[in-house]
């Protein structure tokens, strides 16, 4: 990645994240990818998003700065197995001073269908208190571009959706 952006960034709807790639040594002993290691390909994806709006490594060199997940919901739909690609696509659902609600959904790379979606909340971090912090001004200009972008398209499948367990009473 850059060191920061210069440019005026294009922000699509939804984001999509490069090609990724499932390890063989992510792969548990069921012969599928290990729920870590899901984890692991939505922050490449969150990375590669927030880097537009101006969030990043640079920004914590620059600035003390960085941004936490605070809270993270995942759904599992298929499997996935060792040498499968994947692209995440991402959307900005919502943002305030200090937070981003994103929702991602992972895909097959070639045969598109969902493998797995992820829900989160990302909170600025000062890294000098490592307490809550505003975004810089400049962030929060692109994330209300990313926002305008993003929030024409319909409400995900699965957002804001609690993790629940029905009560059976036999």
């Amino acid at each position: 990645m850059l060191d920061g952006i210069d440019f005026e960034p294009v922000f699509f709807a939804p984001f999509v994240s490069s090609v990724m790639t499932v390890e063989p040594t992510w792969v548990d002993y069921n012969g599928q990818l290990n729920s870590a290691y899901y984890g692991l390909l939505f922050d490449r994806a969150v990375d590669e998003a927030v880097f537009l709006v101006g969030l990043g490594p640079h920004l914590e060199e620059t600035r003390s700065a960085s941004f936490f997940t605070t809270e993270a919901h995942q759904r599992f739909m298929r499997e996935l197995r060792a040498g499968q690609e994947v692209r995440v696509t991402l959307r900005l659902i919502n943002y305030d001073d200090r937070r981003m609600h994103l929702f991602q959904e992972m895909h097959h790379a070639r045969e598109g269908w969902t493998a797995a979606t992820c829900e989160q909340i990302a909170q600025h971090i000062d890294m000098r208190t490592r307490r809550p912090s505003p975004f810089p001004d400049e962030v929060l200009e692109r994330l209300a571009l990313m926002k305008a972008a993003h929030g024409a398209l319909p409400v995900p499948d699965g957002l804001g959706r609690p993790v629940n367990m029905p009560i059976r009473l036999s």
